[in-house]
């Protein structure tokens, strides 16, 4: 079940990473790294679970972490700068 679960979400990051790149919008795009990033946590606890490793829950929270802080950080830019050169 555990092999499933990570072929899933490996599936499931390639599809994210795909939408990554071909959004029709930047705010698509952002939004796509971050649930990359949410993925990448779920595919660190449950391959860390997998290998008996439990201490790469401290490892996946940080990331998680970064991810959070890393998005906002982004989304904060963006709404400073407009690169399609819309009114908002």
């Amino acid at each position: 079940m555990i092999a499933a679960a990570i072929i899933a979400l490996l599936i499931t990051l390639a599809l994210t990473l795909t939408r990554a790149f071909l959004g029709p919008n930047i705010y698509d795009q952002i939004l796509a790294v971050n649930s990359f990033g949410t993925k990448t946590v779920l595919l660190i606890v449950v391959g860390g679970h997998a290998l008996g490793w439990f201490s790469y829950v401290d490892i996946a929270l940080m990331y998680a972490l970064v991810n959070f802080v890393g998005t906002l950080a982004v989304m904060r830019f963006f709404e400073q700068y407009n690169p399609q050169g819309e009114q908002s």
